[in-house]
């Protein structure tokens, strides 16, 4: 069970903050771990919570769901072309773009939930599969340098900075 280890010239400094928060695990149980936490809360919404939002213009909470999906998909997708050695460098994406024209509000809460278990369990799969010399494989993303290792705790913090903001901004009760 390896500990979070980075350089930082694994990563561009804004993902510092997600590598932070990633629980101080293998990245294997990193992604187990803060998955049992989002699942616990997700799975505790009720639909009218989920078209919660805290203030005008800003996600719903199942907007917010399904750009932590879309954002695993996306870093996962990077793990394995850097992990293959592909050289080619990878455009970044437009989150907000990315949530407008995702539908969310028009699917029900346990539908998104289940979307996420099936994605996380993929992503699992993914990284178990990575020896420690594939883990420190690189390549380029939105013009910065990215480790294979930096993008599964990248995945891990990103969706615990959102169950926070969850909590701290949307259920206050």
């Amino acid at each position: 069970m390896k500990k979070k280890v980075l350089l930082e010239t694994e990563y561009a400094p804004f993902y510092g903050k997600y590598i932070e928060l990633a629980p101080d695990l293998s990245i294997v149980d990193a992604l187990q771990m803060s998955f049992e936490n989002f699942i616990y809360f997700f799975e505790n919404l009720s639909e009218d919570q989920g078209l919660y939002r805290y203030a005008p213009n800003k996600w719903t909470i199942k907007e917010l769901l399904l750009h932590c999906i879309d954002t695993e998909r996306i870093m996962s997708c990077r793990a394995l072309r850097f992990s293959r050695n592909d050289k080619t460098e990878l455009a970044g994406f437009e989150q907000d773009g990315y949530v407008m024209e995702s539908n969310a509000n028009q699917r029900t809460l346990k539908n998104l939930v289940e979307e996420y278990k099936s994605v996380r369990k993929s992503t699992i799969s993914l990284f178990a599969g990575f020896d420690s010399e594939v883990l420190m494989r690189s390549g380029l993303a939105s013009g910065n340098i990215m480790s294979v290792r930096a993008l599964g705790y990248v995945i891990s913090g990103h969706e615990l900075h959102h169950l926070e903001i969850c909590k701290t901004r949307y259920l206050l009760d």
